[in-house]
């Protein structure tokens, strides 16, 4: 076996040598509270304030085998005598498109486009000399074989080219008509952790033949207070498979440590306290402020013995529902510094959504904001707050601490709503509390937050994970996906009201010692060029933020981006669905330079980190794919009879065996876990998730199969939002599917049944809307409300969904035997309605 001791995964993961601080905006003070710029007027799944849901940001805030083996191939390339560059594939560039080719190479990424029927590419976008032939095995070229790379070669215009990849739903057949690939220039590669896919294969036959060894490498370079268990040479262990028993996963049990401590302390320890951990940049322009990893520890010990102060202890539950502000992952750190178990709630969800994330987990102190500006819109979250306080005490759960931080940019303190003896400002207790704070070590295996994600039930499930390999795993996949070196800025734009802003905003960032940013605004405001202008103010080198946000602002034109110079990006990341190949190759062209490589990742709030990812530098790219799993995560594509499909194929996304950062189960319901999740295919995690495999082993998502619709890259159950509809009086019962939409991914589609004698209205529209949006949050508003006499039903009752989404594609022809149905005629009436 070999043991990887050098090279990407020897040294430090988190301890970069000490380095001066960047140039700091507003430096926080001594006391550890960090300084806000300015004065201005100030100013949220999906999330204005994050902005990956940009497009219904301005609107309101919105919320898994191995590679296969392809046969070889022979791939044959000639020069004709016009200069024109021949590939068996068609590909084809005249000569101007090849006139300064050659000065491009080096300068970071180019595209080489090849017309292709049923996804046939090699894995690596390289072509014989002219005159030679060269065979592809595997995706590679033969031993021996003379190549030149494409790449520095063939450089054709692709921007905006079509590209056809059928967001398929398992079982259907996938065909991509015109592939474009591409792959990072040689001076990228030679420089990149991951830098060829022999290197990765090798790391990743390790990772999955011996994981306790590859993990355990990882795991050693973070501090434990005392060293895990390790039995039989074994430092997991793991059951998948419910007819075993009950599934359980442990990694790194008995070991003590404390993911606040290596996140901050060690940073501190190694002489890295006057370095900036954080940026934070407000809703207004030029309202800002830095805060260095000694000025974020000191923060977070004084939230840390003022919650123990109130009697918070290890295992106890805090919610927090709270803005992008520093204090937002200073109150995540400051609960796992104290071994608490943090919730936050994106400060978006209604009263309502968040009573009952309050109810099931009961905490001791909620932790919140008086009000926050997003764009140019006042959200009054100590309102919301004070609702679900009352609501949680009607059904007989009190909480009697409420520390409110008094954001004086959105609104004033004297403004705010107050209840007596439950609600204190921060800003009263929390400075004058000391900047020493006891670390409490725990268990690997004790649990570090719970983060409610959307279930097909309309019950929010809330997702336990625990806190050795939670840890190890995020730092890893941040470190890997984004080719991260010591010293670069990182900017995710996410919210840390969703799982993208607990690893890859807060966790895994810090855990690697990064230079974050944190966004309290959304992309549009003031202009479209706001995003590009944060990039240039803090010399940004790798940004990651969602299919959702790009898309809006493509439609913004490339005049706000290329305002801005954007030199200091090297690495750009696209999170939560599967992003169209025609923004990718703008994400990249435009706002990249065709420089950037892009590492589109695919994971869940489940599985804590990315799956299925590239490596910058490791292999060329295909634009809408994630590519290849992440080192020790075991894909399965599965058939409807849960039996495994090999090489090119389409079906249900699962995963064999676990991962340090699976999630542990469902906060008090672990029966729902192993039913959700492992009961559907024997043996197997199952994601949720359609997949296609191409031909090269590439991994394309093809997007929800349950009864959950991914809106903007966030998932929201279909029972969650009938059950709003329902509840308005005049609704007498409600159908929602996903549709395509142009900005969000999928939209909301709702078909809705009134009370016998209501007629529709514009006005009943809104009200069903305005009724979904206080139940559940605005994030999860209907796009469409479609009026519906009757629902296509089975003679059993069951409504025909698939029917429902047809209707809702305008895919008219396509909704096939409608005979079974209780009442054929409805389907008649349905598409009569369908645009009124």
């Amino acid at each position: 076996m070999t043991t990887l001791s050098c090279g990407v995964l020897s040294g430090p993961i988190c301890c970069p040598a000490p380095s001066s601080a960047r140039g700091v905006r507003g430096a926080a003070g001594s006391s550890g509270a960090s300084k806000r710029s300015g004065g201005r007027p100030g100013n949220g799944e999906r999330e204005p304030s994050s902005f990956l849901s940009a497009s219904s940001a301005s609107a309101s805030a919105s919320d898994s085998s191995t590679s296969s083996s392809s046969s070889g191939s022979d791939i044959t390339a000639s020069c004709s005598s016009s200069g024109v560059f021949r590939g068996r594939f068609g590909a084809r560039a005249s000569p101007s498109a090849l006139s300064g080719a050659a000065g491009r190479v080096g300068r970071g990424w180019t595209g080489a486009t090849f017309g292709i029927s049923r996804a046939i590419c090699p894995l690596r976008c390289m072509a014989p000399t002219p005159g030679t032939g060269a065979a592809f095995t595997n995706g590679r070229p033969a031993a021996g074989s003379s190549q030149v790379d494409l790449t520095s070669v063939l450089s054709v215009d692709t921007r905006y080219k079509t590209e056809t990849h059928a967001a398929a739903s398992a079982g259907e057949q996938v065909v991509e008509e015109t592939q474009v690939l591409f792959e990072a220039n040689e001076e990228f590669r030679k420089n990149a952790l991951v830098s060829s896919t022999e290197k990765y294969e090798e790391m990743y036959k390790q990772s999955v033949e011996d994981p306790d060894t590859f993990w355990s490498e990882i795991a050693s370079q973070f501090h434990w207070e005392k060293k895990w268990d390790v039995t039989d040479g074994k430092v997991h262990t793991e059951n998948f498979d419910v007819r075993k028993g009950p599934i359980k996963v442990e990694w790194f049990k008995g070991g003590k440590t404390n993911i606040c401590y290596n996140a901050l302390d060690r940073h501190v320890e190694a002489g890295r306290a006057n370095d900036v951990a954080m940026f934070w940049e407000g809703n207004e322009p030029g309202y800002d402020s830095s805060v260095t990893f000694g000025n974020l520890l000191d923060l977070v010990s004084q939230v840390s013995n003022y919650l123990r102060s109130v009697g918070v202890k290890k295992g106890d539950a805090v919610v927090i529902y709270m803005p992008m502000l520093v204090e937002l992952p200073v109150a995540m750190l400051a609960c796992a510094r104290i071994g608490a178990i943090h919730s936050v709630v994106f400060a978006g969800f209604s009263a309502d959504s968040l009573a009952q994330r309050i109810l099931d987990c009961k905490p001791k102190v909620v932790l919140t904001a008086n009000g926050v500006m997003r764009g140019t819109k006042f959200i009054n979250l100590k309102t919301i707050v004070d609702d679900a306080l009352k609501q949680a005490k009607q059904e007989g759960y009190t909480v009697e601490t409420s520390v409110v931080f008094a954001n004086e940019v959105a609104t004033k303190k004297e403004e705010t709503a107050w209840v007596e003896g439950r609600d204190i400002w921060w800003q009263d207790v929390i400075p004058s509390q000391s900047t020493k704070s006891e670390v409490e070590w725990v268990d690997a295996e004790d649990p570090l937050f719970l983060l409610y994600t959307s279930g097909s039930t309309g019950k929010p499930k809330g997702v336990l994970h625990s806190t050795g390999g939670y840890m190890v795993y995020t730092a890893t996949t941040f470190k890997h996906a984004f080719d991260y070196r010591p010293g670069e800025v990182y900017w995710c734009t996410a919210d840390c009201g969703w799982i993208t802003g607990h690893s890859y905003l807060t966790y895994g960032p810090l855990l690697n010692g990064a230079t974050v940013v944190n966004f309290e605004g959304v992309p549009t405001y003031p202009d479209a060029g706001r995003c590009w202008e944060i990039v240039d103010k803090y010399n940004v080198n790798i940004f990651y933020t969602a299919p959702t946000a790009i898309r809006a602002l493509m439609r913004e034109g490339d005049k706000p981006v290329k305002k801005h110079s954007r030199k200091s990006l090297r690495v750009l990341g696209s999170v939560g669905e599967p992003i169209n190949p025609a923004a990718w190759k703008w994400y990249y062209e435009v706002v990249g330079d065709s420089r950037c490589p892009i590492s589109d990742t695919w994971w869940q709030t489940e599985t804590g980190g990315f799956m299925i990812t590239p490596m910058p530098g490791g292999w060329p790219l295909k634009p809408g794919s994630a590519t290849f799993p992440f080192f020790g995560v075991q894909p399965a594509i599965v058939d409807e009879n849960g039996k495994e499909l090999h090489g090119e194929c389409s079906g249900y996304l699962c995963v064999k065996a676990s991962w340090p950062s699976t999630f542990r189960t469902l906060f008090g319901d672990h029966p729902r876990y192993e039913t959700t999740y492992f009961a559907p295919f024997k043996g197997f995690y199952f994601s949720g998730d359609g997949c296609h495999r191409d031909k090269d082993g590439y991994y394309w998502l093809t997007g929800r199969v349950d009864d959950v619709i991914n809106v903007s890259g966030h998932r929201i159950g279909s029972a969650e939002v009938e059950s709003a509809l329902v509840h308005h009086p005049l609704c007498a019962e409600a159908a929602v599917v996903g549709y395509d939409h142009e900005v969000k991914g999928q939209g909301i589609y709702a078909f809705v049944t009134l009370v016998e004698g209501v007629e529709y209205s514009d006005k009943l529209r809104k009200d069903l809307i305005a009724k979904v949006r206080s139940q559940i949050g605005p994030f999860a508003a209907p796009d469409i409300i479609h009026w519906a006499p009757g629902l296509p039903k089975t003679r059993s009752g069951k409504i025909m969904r698939r029917i429902l989404r047809k209707i809702a594609a305008n895919q008219i022809d396509e909704l096939g035997d409608v005979s079974t149905l209780a009442d054929p005629g409805v389907v008649e009436q349905l598409i009569e309605l369908r645009d009124k």
